[in-house]
């Protein structure tokens, strides 16, 4: 049991020991991340596999940005296939790729098509990836939009989105129906960094406590691409401070939240449109319960500075067992 005798203490211990990663832990996944892609970058020009476009191979997603949580479950990448002169043309339901059927697209098309249909490529990286020795099993993700491998000896898998680059810098990836969307990653990794960096290296900690407070406290868990989403918004508006606390930054944000789930949220990429997909009742039970949150957060900052002990308990009724108790006594 974790045992702390100040909000401060407590605070710095429940990041340190239950929601920030552990840096052997992720250190280890960054080398294992790494020894993976130059596996895969080893297929490259196989006859059953593709030519990759090593140069625009993202390493994306909350552990990449930094925003993961305990325990690290997964990590994601988007491997890129050399389009090798293929064109795309939009539609009104994404983004197709259209060309002339090479022998390595065989049976990668659409019947009746030239057109490469993206689930048949991820199970074609699937087929590939059961080739690699220190790996459990791969298959299809539960979305259709990555094929996930599992690993022997750690305890995350990967998620490895194959994609396609585009002249007008962009990605396509598969948008889970056989067909493809575009996407950027890159617009997101850049946004963390800069807001974080605004706000003199705070915002990172604060997205990392939401994130627990939204998978055990939440009656709709908010989805993690959201949940960033909506707090970088709040960041970004806001005007640089001198100081930052941690347990009042969380605070202001899930009160931020509690106004701003009830509203369409714009993906920051300008790709998706409105990605918050909650219905209106669901919207509201989130609300209630952001609002909850921040009410006992409001409450236990009036404690602080006359009663360590009860403040330390109200911030357990938002954080749950794990976080610390008091020990002033």
């Amino acid at each position: 049991m974790q045992l702390s005798t100040t909000v401060n203490s407590a605070f710095e211990e429940f990041l340190k020991s239950t929601v920030n990663l552990d840096s052997d832990v992720a250190s280890k996944a960054r080398q294992s991340r790494d020894n993976l892609i130059e596996n895969i970058k080893g297929f490259s020009g196989d006859d059953d596999f593709f030519i990759t476009y090593n140069d625009r191979i993202l390493k994306y997603g909350s552990f990449a940005k930094k925003t993961k949580i305990r325990e690290l479950d997964d990590i994601d990448m988007m491997f890129c296939i050399s389009a090798d002169g293929r064109t795309y043309t939009e539609l009104t339901n994404g983004f197709e790729i259209e060309g002339i059927q090479s022998d390595k697209d065989n049976g990668l098309c659409d019947d009746g098509t030239y057109k490469l249909n993206s689930t048949k490529i991820i199970n074609r990286f699937i087929s590939k990836l059961k080739d690699l020795n220190d790996y459990k099993k791969s298959e299809m993700h539960k979305n259709y939009e990555a094929a996930t491998l599992q690993l022997k000896s750690y305890i995350w898998n990967y998620d490895i989105v194959p994609c396609f680059y585009t002249t007008s810098d962009f990605y396509l990836i598969p948008d889970g129906k056989g067909k493809w969307k575009k996407t950027d990653p890159r617009i997101d990794s850049n946004s963390v960094t800069n807001i974080n960096q605004k706000h003199k290296g705070n915002v990172l900690n604060v997205i990392r406590l939401a994130k627990y407070w939204n998978r055990y406290n939440s009656t709709y868990t908010i989805p993690s691409y959201l949940l960033e989403t909506m707090i970088l918004n709040y960041y970004d508006d806001l005007a640089e401070k001198d100081n930052y606390w941690v347990d009042l930054e969380f605070r202001s944000v899930v009160q931020y939240i509690s106004n701003k789930i009830l509203d369409d949220v714009d993906d920051p990429k300008g790709m998706q449109g409105n990605i918050n997909y909650f219905t209106t009742e669901e919207r509201n039970k989130v609300s209630e319960k952001a609002k909850l949150a921040y009410d006992k957060a409001l409450e236990a900052s009036g404690l602080e500075n006359t009663d360590q002990k009860s403040a330390i308990n109200k911030w357990c009724e938002i954080f749950g067992n794990e976080f610390p108790k008091y020990d002033g006594e």
